[in-house]
């Protein structure tokens, strides 16, 4: 079966090489769910019904791995650049742009599990190619 701290712990890599690769240099944050989703399949074990792990596993460890490191890069970018002080301040001063500040901050957080589980897909797949 999958190993869940080794696709908690490639999540968690692939977020935060995400982040940092964010604030660095933007075209270059996709680097962190490809790593994590490799790292997630590349150190899984194979599963006990047979010896081996094919593509599709990788892919489907990759995308567990996407998953959860999309979830922390959204929490991330929403919570970490500032925009708690923001949201404070607009509904301080009135409410009118506050349905805009929520609607972004969930167009963030689909975009960035989207693109966390394609790219750990990708990732996982490229791993288990490696590991063979």
């Amino acid at each position: 079966m999958a190993d869940w701290k080794i696709i908690c712990l490639s999540g968690l890599v692939g977020a935060v090489l995400s982040f940092v690769l964010f604030l660095v240099y933007f075209p270059l944050f996709i680097l962190g769910p490809f790593i994590g989703g490799f790292l997630a399949s590349y150190f899984s074990r194979s599963y006990e019904d047979y010896t081996g792990m094919d593509r599709r596993d990788g892919a489907v460890i990759g995308v567990f791995s996407g998953i959860v490191g999309g979830l922390i890069l959204s929490l991330l970018l929403i919570f970490g650049l500032g925009a708690i002080n923001s949201i404070l301040g607009l509904i301080s001063t009135g409410m009118g742009a506050t349905t805009d500040i929520i609607l972004a901050g969930y167009v963030i957080f689909q975009l960035s599990v989207i693109v966390c589980m394609i790219l750990g897909a990708l990732g996982g797949v490229v791993g288990v190619i490696v590991k063979k």
